[in-house]
């Protein structure tokens, strides 16, 4: 992403976070697509005078070092936002959720930047979460 994309994308994607009431202390998701996302609302809320941190997500367990599946000091208890750049059919972005519930931190938000629309916000609305969107990929064409 571009030194650009990355100050919008912080920013549209830190008034979402504003806007549904949500109070994170961290956000991320599933490396690779959500580092980017996670990265830029964190450097645009401290920026902005408000502290809040990323972590990501590895597919699985690191099977040497420390064996983390989730890398950047999230700890339990934390209040947490799933991201995800963008999201299809929503696999991806659940199983996020599940491994951040299995370290024991507290999902207070799912948030993409773009959702494609294909199940995603049903399969996510199934597992007891609300899918917020910044944009919805039928209104970027």
């Amino acid at each position: 992403m571009c030194g650009e994309g990355q100050v919008l994308v912080g920013e549209v994607c830190w008034n979402a976070l504003v806007e549904a009431g949500w109070d994170p202390e961290f956000v991320g998701g599933m490396t690779l697509g959500a580092d980017p996302v996670a990265y830029a609302i964190a450097n645009h809320a401290t920026r902005s005078g408000r502290r809040l941190d990323a972590f990501t997500v590895r597919k699985r367990q690191k099977g040497h070092g420390t064996g983390r599946q989730i890398e950047g000091g999230l700890p339990a208890g934390a209040r947490v936002v799933v991201v995800d750049d963008t999201v299809t059919s929503g696999g991806s972005l659940l199983e996020a959720v599940r491994v951040v519930l299995a370290h024991g931190a507290i999902v207070v938000g799912v948030l993409a930047l773009v959702d494609r629309d294909e199940g995603a916000r049903q399969l996510l609305a199934d597992a007891g979460y609300d899918l917020h969107s910044v944009f919805r990929a039928r209104d970027l064409c």
